[in-house]
């Protein structure tokens, strides 16, 4: 037998972190999948799939995730089920996710504003990546004799 899913997917929103009382760190997070196909209209539908981390992935998420960050999941589907506060019996599937990786780089822009929110001081931005390594190779390199390797 065998359970396994993978997705790709969009954050709705920041994930939750909460802990057991015995201490044990969970996090939730839903995750927007486009669906492959288009409606009636012609737009793109997604799917909202909630998904569970524990341990030190659940930390690890709800560090780094953001609301809109594009994120791969690979884990199990599970069925739980438990009774409202109205006698009903009330039906849960979801992800509980073994492995998350970060698909996009964080916003710089999203994240100096989130560290602004809660006080942290700001990285000054780096240079973008198609920037030219060699622009500035007009100007002397100061390398010392014991800094080369031969």
């Amino acid at each position: 037998m065998m359970n396994r899913s993978i997705l790709i997917g969009r954050l709705t929103k920041d994930p939750e972190l909460r802990y057991t009382p015995s201490g044990v760190a969970v996090t939730q997070f839903t995750l927007a999948v486009d669906r492959p196909f288009t409606n009636g209209q012609g737009q793109r539908e997604a799917d909202f799939i909630n998904i569970v981390t524990w341990r030190k992935l659940a930390e690890t998420c709800a560090n780094y995730l953001r609301k809109g960050r594009l994120t791969a999941v690979e884990g199990r589907i599970q069925v739980r089920n438990y009774e409202n506060n109205e006698g009903r019996r009330v039906y849960v599937t979801e992800i509980v996710a073994d492995n998350v990786r970060f698909l996009e780089s964080a916003n710089t822009q999203r994240d100096d504003q989130h560290n602004q929110d809660i006080g942290m001081p700001v990285e000054p931005s780096r240079k973008p990546m198609n920037q030219d390594p060699f622009s500035d190779d007009s100007k002397p390199i100061d390398i010392s004799d014991d800094d080369l390797p031969f």
